[in-house]
C-alpha cells in the first residue's frame, strides 16, 4: 500500500504522523511510503533522516493526498485537508467528530474510511491509541495550570506547591482516567494538596492504591463537585465519554463561587469540554478570563512536546496501522479493535456515539460497507 504523511497544519502542531523510525517499519513490510517536505521538521527529523528510511519527499501536502492510498496523520483534518480526501482512501489519525460537525460533514461527503485513534480499543477495553497522548496531556495540565497561576497572567500568584510554612495550591482533578492519574501525579509529585473525583467506585479503590494517601478521593456527585470546585485553585476537567461529547460538570454559574484567579485546565476540550464556559484555544493564544477564573483550553496540548508525544503515539499506533496497510479495510473488518475505531466510511457515520452527540444518522459496519 502507498502511505503518505503530510505536514501538519493546525496553528502550533509540531507532531508527525510516522516518525522515520516508523517509515522504516512500513517500507519493511513491503509499503511505500511518502512523506511531505519538513513534515517531521517540529521532531527534528529532515527530509534526509526520511529518506535514508525508505520514504519518498514530495514537495506538497496536495501530492500527498493525491498519491496516496492511506494518509497517517496525529490531528484532525481541517477544512483544506478533507476537502483532498476521495473515496476508498483510508484516514487514519485522532478526529474528535463529536464536536466538529463541519469535519464530520466533510469527512462524510468525501467517501473515505476514516479510523479514529481515540476510539480503537484493544483486548482489555481500554483506548490504547487514545493513553499516550492522555499520559503526556496529563501531566502538561499540570505545567500549564502552574504557568496560569502567576500573577503576570491573571491567576492568583500561587506556587502549586507551596514552600515550607505556606500553604499549596488546592488541585482538583475531576476524572480519574489516564489523564486524571497523570495529572494527579505531577501534581502531588510538586506538593499539591490534591482531589480526584471519578463516578466509579472500583476506580477510587485502585487510586487510592496507587497513591498511597498522598491523594485524596472523592465519589462524584453534585454537591461533591461544586464543594469540591469552589475551594480549588486549579481544577483540571479530565472526563471521557469514548467518541462523545463530553458532560459538562462545571456550569457559567458555578464560576462566580470559585477563587478569584484559580485555573481551570480543560483537557476534554477536544470532545467539547466539560466545562460550560470552555472554548478551544491554541498554544498561541491559551488562555482567557470568564467571571475572573483563568481558562486554558489548547486543543492540542501534546502539541508543545513534539519530540515525546510523536515517538509515544507512533509506539502505540504502529501495528494498527501496519495491519492496515498489510489488508486494507479488510483489517477493520478482521479485528474488533480497529472495527472500534472506524467512525466514517462511504459517506456514512459508523460510530453510535458520534452519531448521537452530531444528531446525524448512524449506520452500522455491516451497512455502511454493504
Amino acid at each position: 500500500m502507498k502511505v503518505g504523511v503530510p505536514k501538519e497544519i493546525k496553528t502550533h502542531e509540531y507532531r508527525v504522523g510516522l516518525t522515520p523510525g516508523a517509515v522504516r517499519e512500513y517500507v519493511a513490510a513491503g509499503h511505500k511510503v511518502v512523506v511531505e517536505t519538513n513534515a517531521g521538521a517540529g521532531i527534528g527529523a529532515t527530509d534526509d533522516n526520511y529518506r535514508r528510511a525508505g520514504a519518498t519527499i514530495l514537495d506538497s501536502a496536495h501530492e500527498v493526498f493525491a498519491s496516496s492510498e492511506m494518509i497517517v496523520k496525529v490531528k484532525e483534518p481541517q477544512q483544506p485537508e478533507w476537502t483532498q480526501l476521495r473515496e476508498n482512501q483510508i484516514l487514519f489519525t485522532y478526529l474528535h467528530l463529536a464536536p466538529d460537525p463541519e469535519q464530520a460533514k466533510g469527512l462524510i461527503k468525501s467517501g473515505c474510511t476514516a479510523i479514529a485513534y481515540e476510539t480503537v480499543t484493544d483486548a482489555r477495553g481500554s483506548l490504547p491509541l487514545l493513553a499516550p497522548m492522555s499520559e503526556v496531556a496529563g501531566r502538561l495540565a499540570i505545567e500549564a495550570a502552574g504557568a496560569a497561576l502567576k500573577r503576570y497572567t491573571g491567576g492568583q500568584g500561587l506556587l502549586i506547591g507551596g514552600v515550607p510554612g505556606v500553604q499549596p495550591a488546592r488541585i482538583v482533578v475531576i476524572g480519574g482516567g489516564v489523564v486524571g492519574t497523570h495529572a494527579a501525579r505531577m501534581a502531588a509529585g510538586l506538593g499539591a494538596e490534591v482531589t480526584i473525583i471519578d463516578r466509579s467506585i472500583p476506580r477510587l479503590r485502585e487510586l487510592d492504591e496507587l497513591f498511597e494517601g498522598r491523594v485524596r478521593t472523592r465519589f462524584s456527585t453534585i454537591d461533591a463537585v461544586e464543594e469540591e470546585v469552589f475551594a480549588a485553585d486549579v481544577v483540571i476537567g479530565a472526563v471521557l465519554v469514548p467518541g462523545a461529547s463530553a458532560p459538562k460538570l462545571v456550569s457559567r454559574g458555578m464560576l462566580s463561587s470559585m477563587r478569584k484567579g484559580s485555573v481551570i485546565v480543560d483537557v476534554a476540550i477536544d470532545q467539547g469540554g466539560c466545562f460550560e464556559t470552555s472554548r478551544p484555544t491554541t498554544h498561541e493564544d491559551p488562555t482567557y478570563e470568564v467571571d475572573g477564573v483563568i481558562h486554558y483550553c489548547v486543543a492540542n496540548m501534546p502539541g508543545a512536546v513534539p519530540l515525546t508525544s510523536s515517538q509515544a503515539l507512533n509506539n502505540a499506533t504502529l501495528p494498527f496501522g501496519l495491519a492496515l496497510a498489510n489488508k486494507g479495510f479488510s483489517a477493520v473488518l478482521e479485528n474488533p479493535h480497529l472495527r472500534a475505531g472506524l467512525n466514517v466510511h462511504r459517506g456514512r457515520l459508523t460510530y453510535r456515539a458520534v452519531a448521537e452527540s452530531l444528531g446525524l444518522p448512524f449506520s452500522p459496519i455491516e451497512q455502511a460497507a454493504a
